[in-house]
């Protein structure tokens, strides 16, 4: 992975600083969410799964509950659709605008995860890993990743795999600036849109 301890440092900080920010100052829609979570659907506020993070080291995520109770078992590498029947009426909002992705800044403050990197996959994925797959598991996952903001579902498993592995070689603080600001343009006009629009020149 081309980086320094620096960039590091730095991706560290920013990772504290704002998900601090992110607990802090929305702390009034969290409350919302989860009243309106409650009151839609049977269940708890959050959803919590382990994943292996970093060096396959498991942690438990944390999300807004999305779905109805019973639904987290899927097929691995398929992804939830938008029309899902699974997926409640408040968790269809929650997840187009990425909201229920903000418990998450608990597992960065925790240091299980950052802002940008691979996205957390289920623990069975791993028997599916080859050694060039596993090298996504070289850097923590992210809220948000390269993926993510390249077309995310509308992208095959393989194509997916591509980019973590990208980024895990590639890491730059510059590199998650374009991602982090291309997250903002996901959450506004939705992931289709990003299709075969990807951030970097050459994809792993």
């Amino acid at each position: 992975m081309k980086n320094n301890k620096i960039d590091l440092i730095l991706k560290r900080v920013i990772d504290i600083s704002v998900s601090l920010i992110v607990l802090i100052a929305l702390l009034p829609i969290w409350l919302l969410i989860g009243i309106l979570i409650k009151v839609t659907s049977e269940g708890p506020v959050f959803f919590l799964q382990e994943r292996p993070g970093q060096h396959k080291k498991i942690f438990k995520v944390f999300k807004f509950r999305t779905m109805k109770p019973g639904s987290e078992k899927m097929v691995k590498g398929q992804e939830v659709m938008k029309d899902d029947a699974r997926v409640t009426s408040i968790g269809k909002f929650l997840r187009r605008s990425k909201l229920d992705e903000i418990p998450q800044v608990l597992n960065v403050l925790r240091g299980e995860m950052s802002l940008v990197g691979p996205r957390p996959e289920r623990i069975a994925s791993l028997e599916d890993y080859t050694p060039e797959i596993s090298k996504r598991l070289n850097v923590k996952p992210g809220v948000t990743g390269l993926a993510q903001v390249s077309g995310n579902i509308y992208l095959s498993l393989e194509e997916r795999y591509k980019l973590d592995v990208y980024y895990a070689e590639n890491f730059s603080l510059g590199l998650d600036i374009k991602i982090f600001i291309r997250t903002v343009g996901v959450v506004l006009f939705g992931e289709e849109k990003y299709t075969n629009k990807s951030l970097v020149r050459e994809q792993g």
